[in-house]
């Protein structure tokens, strides 16, 4: 009887000690998880855009293909960053991006076009859909009286949640990750806007994304931008990642 127990009891200290090494494994995964080559590249295109820059942008654009993003993965963030930062820096991205697909062509380069967006079949308005997006986003319920400028001007708030949170989060081309690091991008590079970057930040955390990769993403920002925009996203980001411990 007592050899049994005995043997129960090295049988659970063994699986207590598995199942440690196995939580650490993964602790060890996830702290050492990197932005791939095509999220590298979803962020150059996005910062670049929003900042106007249209002769690098060339380059990233070309570096995106190579990493195999889809003509309509770039289609899709290059629509995607016209709610931060308007149509005219959306427009000119996209005109820059038919620019550099011609020249691909002339070369002999057929780049996949990739999949097209599955239509909507949900029946709910899309203010209620947008708002569920937006709740599994943040992680936090959207209901209650209404404040700040969503009570100052409650038409913006409606556009909010029915055109950036349906008519763009729901589309299925990018993932809530890739549309995360799109938003950030835009919002480093134009500066000022950094309650939202603030929000954003958090909502990367959120989606998955990890803090060493949210610490590439700033690096990316400042090879690709500059170093005054990549220390406003870091002061930001170190305060985001001192609020979640």
């Amino acid at each position: 009887m007592k050899k049994i127990k005995a043997n129960t009891i090295t049988g659970l200290l063994i699986a207590i000690f598995c199942f440690n090494c196995n939580l650490k494994a993964q602790d060890n995964v996830n702290a050492t998880k990197k932005l791939s080559p095509k999220e590298q590249s979803i962020v150059s295109i996005a910062a670049l855009t929003a900042k106007g820059d249209l002769s690098k942008l060339k380059t990233a654009l070309n570096t995106g293909l190579d990493a195999d993003l889809t003509v309509n993965e770039i289609k899709e963030v290059l629509v995607h960053l016209y709610a931060y930062c308007g149509f005219p820096r959306s427009i000119r991205g996209l005109q820059t991006f038919m620019a550099v697909l011609d020249e691909r062509k002339a070369k002999g380069i057929n780049d996949p076009i990739g999949a097209e967006a599955s239509p909507v079949t949900n029946e709910r308005s899309k203010y209620d859909r947008g708002k569920d997006i937006l709740e599994k986003l943040s992680g936090a319920k959207n209901d209650g009286t209404k404040t700040g400028y969503a009570a100052f001007a409650p038409q913006i708030e409606i556009f909010l949640k029915e055109h950036l949170f349906a008519d763009l989060f729901e589309r299925d081309i990018l993932s809530y990750t890739d549309r995360e690091l799109v938003t950030i991008s835009v919002l480093s590079s134009i500066g000022g806007v950094e309650p939202m970057l603030r929000s954003h930040l958090t909502i990367c955390l959120n989606v998955g994304l990890t803090s060493e990769q949210l610490q590439q993403f700033v690096n990316t920002i400042r090879s690709t931008i500059g170093k005054k925009e990549a220390k406003a996203a870091q002061i930001i980001l170190d305060e985001v990642l001192k609020t979640r411990k």
